[in-house]
């Protein structure tokens, strides 16, 4: 995976997630909501755990989360939120694979039928990229700040598929249900990965020069910005020096 194909890291590097908090936070609330539909003890189901960690890391009130469970589980009243994938094709061919989760559908699908149309993309049929992509587990850390042999030897005993360097920085991949066992194990050891999460790999990227590039970022920004979009994934693949082209320009 090339160190910037993944979406979360690029945010992170472009410095926009402090500056849309409440966004991140009413993604955050949807995701608890959904979760707690499978119960509401976070001890018993392992997706609501993951999503309260989240929340969490993102600073969000105990309150807050304690409502958006109770909203999942029904003892609040709330809105129905249907879950569903959209597939479309961004600047250079790139795949684009968005979970969305909305109280309406036809809204939604129209909305970003127009996003992927104005930002040299278009809507895709269901199942015509998905295949593209499997779902991981992906752990990132900052090569500075740990041994690469013992990040090995903790990662791969606590099961996770691979461990790679990318820049200078290390991507470790598991199986989404070793995920959690694999992130407590780091944890375990004193190492503080800048990234954790269950996402959507692609299985191979298309590399993309300065203007595809930065009409690729653009549709990324619109896209992920969308109240319903949860998260948004492709498979394409920006060189550090491409990238800090298209930074100086933006």
């Amino acid at each position: 995976m090339g160190g910037h194909s993944h979406w979360s890291t690029i945010k992170r590097h472009k410095g926009a997630q402090d500056a849309k908090r409440g966004k991140i936070f009413t993604k955050i609330i949807r995701d608890i909501t959904i979760a707690a539909r499978n119960g509401g003890d976070p001890d018993g189901n392992p997706g609501l755990r993951l999503c309260i960690a989240k929340a969490k890391e993102s600073n969000m009130p105990a309150d807050t989360i304690k409502r958006a469970i109770q909203r999942g589980t029904g003892e609040l009243p709330g809105v129905n939120y249907e879950e569903f994938a959209l597939e479309g094709y961004g600047p250079g061919g790139t795949a684009v694979l968005l979970e969305i989760m909305t109280d309406n559908r036809n809204r939604t699908v129209a909305e970003i039928r127009s996003l992927l149309t104005k930002n040299h993309g278009n809507m895709a049929e269901a199942g015509a990229v998905a295949w593209q992509f499997d779902k991981k587990g992906l752990l990132v850390v900052d090569g500075t700040t740990v041994d690469e042999d013992r990040l090995l030897d903790v990662a791969l005993e606590a099961g996770a598929e691979d461990v790679k360097q990318s820049g200078t920085s290390f991507e470790i991949t598991t199986s989404p249900s070793d995920f959690e066992a694999v992130k407590e194990a780091i944890h375990g050891a004193q190492i503080e990965p800048s990234l954790a999460e269950v996402t959507f790999l692609p299985q191979n990227q298309i590399k993309l020069e300065e203007k595809a590039a930065e009409q690729m970022l653009k549709l990324m920004e619109v896209l992920d910005d969308h109240d319903d979009v949860q998260k948004v994934h492709a498979n394409f693949d920006i060189s550090d020096d491409v990238m800090e082209k298209v930074a100086a320009v933006g």
